[in-house]
């Protein structure tokens, strides 16, 4: 599912205008952003966790001529499902 379908959904079960539910959406998808810029943790119940995850700069090598290359350092978004929605895929 993408954007696009996940707010045709949205707007099928609320009822609300197509054009409310893109802002919202849109709102809703640009606060956790946000969040996670400033390094928070972003918890929502019944779904999961979203977070960073720091990753140290490394050494790399190209595969094509096996050079040497340094990797630096990087925030990783990652995504932790709660319990309940493991238990809901898995049913």
């Amino acid at each position: 599912m993408n954007k696009n379908e996940l707010i045709d959904r949205v707007t099928e079960r609320t009822g609300l205008r197509k054009k409310d539910v893109s802002l919202v959406t849109a709102a809703v998808f640009g606060c956790i952003a946000d969040a996670l810029a400033q390094e928070e943790k972003v918890t929502i119940a019944g779904f999961g966790v979203m977070e960073l995850r720091h990753r140290a700069a490394r050494k790399g090598h190209l595969p094509i001529d096996q050079r040497e290359v340094n990797i630096p350092a990087a925030k990783i978004p990652v995504f932790r499902p709660s319990k309940q929605l493991k238990e809901k895929v898995n049913a």
